[in-house]
């Protein structure tokens, strides 16, 4: 299908949670408004709206983004996960199931932005990438080998998801429980990862 424009809109396709959408957005349209609005996929929240809260925080090509920051028009073709394409009741995601666990929320509103940011978070820990709060010792061997996660390293990697409830100790436990098993290949979302990536 050859796209369709106008001088304020376009047709393009987007790859959500493994689905193809083929949606006209208003050229001003972010994908936070795509997803929530026409999609109606609604676990990303709209929290300040300036790429400041995490609240909107989806997975684009297996990355972390703030998808309130994002134009929609500028990403067609792209490949997007949000919180609903990690797990459901049935099977959830293990960083879904550590943080019901925990008690690693209070409110919620920022709880599907904080998981899908820990999930990615996981993924670039496991593929190698520093963070601020990387030890110098390590930073030099730069290996490419999965970096060690303590608290430390947790919480800088989560800083840009806030939390006005304050449940930040949980948050961090919930991370931990499944820093082994997250990010190393073996779970959905680190699958979804390899074949966007590859």
């Amino acid at each position: 299908m050859i796209p369709q424009r106008t001088a304020t809109s376009s047709t393009l396709t987007l790859h959500v949670n493994d689905t193809a959408h083929t949606v006209t957005v208003d050229h001003r349209a972010t994908l936070l408004d795509v997803l929530r609005e026409q999609l109606d996929l609604t676990g990303s929240k709209k929290g300040c709206d300036h790429g400041q809260c995490g609240a909107c925080t989806v997975l684009l090509e297996g990355r972390r983004a703030n998808s309130c920051l994002l134009l929609a028009v500028a990403h067609d073709g792209a490949h997007l996960t949000t919180v609903e394409g990690l797990g459901d009741e049935e099977r959830p995601h293990p960083l879904q199931q550590a943080f019901h666990e925990r008690d690693a929320f209070q409110c919620g509103y920022c709880t599907p932005g904080q998981i899908v940011s820990g999930v990615g978070m996981l993924c670039e820990a496991a593929e190698g990438h520093p963070s601020h709060a990387t030890r110098r010792e390590e930073l030099q061997r730069a290996t490419g080998a999965p970096a060690e996660l303590d608290r430390d390293e947790i919480r800088e990697r989560m800083s840009g998801n806030l939390c006005r409830c304050g449940a930040y100790p949980h948050i961090v436990e919930a991370i931990e429980d499944v820093r082994e098993h997250v990010g190393g290949g073996t779970d959905h979302a680190s699958r979804r990862t390899e074949e966007v990536t590859a």
